[in-house]
């Protein structure tokens, strides 16, 4: 190692070598969205008792889900930044999370199949998640927010690596 090289941390799951790609920024928006039906249902709720009782609970408790709220937007926000992808020969590499890190690596040759899918917000916003199976099912790797034509090209490609990589098994 010279002088000019950084010694590599093993704790630190993001590798700088690696060509990360980024999620859509659209998929804020499709979780904030998630975030206020949640609170909009839990609010009525809370308001339908504040209405009914007058209890100064359900004030207290609407008054807590505004805080929710208003946090949960912030971590949102920054959750959707912490995920990327980045395709190299051998494997496919997911990372996310903000207190806890996650860097997932998915050899080509363990993928069984890959899907598509798109929920209702997700397809209002042209956004796609590309789910990665392999036969251990807690190595299961999604990547949300991708455009539809960059999450089909994701697909098979993966296909084809997987297939390619799988004839020696």
């Amino acid at each position: 190692m010279t002088q000019r090289e950084a010694p590599i941390d093993a704790l630190e799951p993001w590798p700088d070598t690696v060509d990360w790609r980024p999620v859509s920024r659209d998929l804020i928006w499709v979780e904030l969205i998630r975030v206020g039906i949640g609170a909009l249902v839990v609010a009525t709720g809370l308001g339908v008792g504040l209405a009914l009782t007058g209890h100064w609970l359900f004030g207290a408790g609407l008054a807590l889900v505004a805080v929710l709220l208003v946090w949960d937007a912030i971590v949102s926000v920054r959750s959707v930044r912490s995920w990327g992808y980045a395709e190299r020969d051998h494997d496919l590499l997911v990372r996310h999370g903000l207190l806890i890190r996650r860097l997932s690596i998915v050899p080509y040759a363990r993928m069984q199949f890959v899907d598509v899918t798109a929920g209702p917000l997700e397809r209002l916003f042209d956004l796609a998640t590309v789910q990665l199976h392999t036969a251990a099912a807690a190595s299961d790797a999604k990547v949300p927010g991708l455009r539809p034509p960059e999450a089909a090209r994701l697909r098979d490609r993966l296909t084809a690596l997987g297939e390619d990589r799988a004839e020696g098994l």
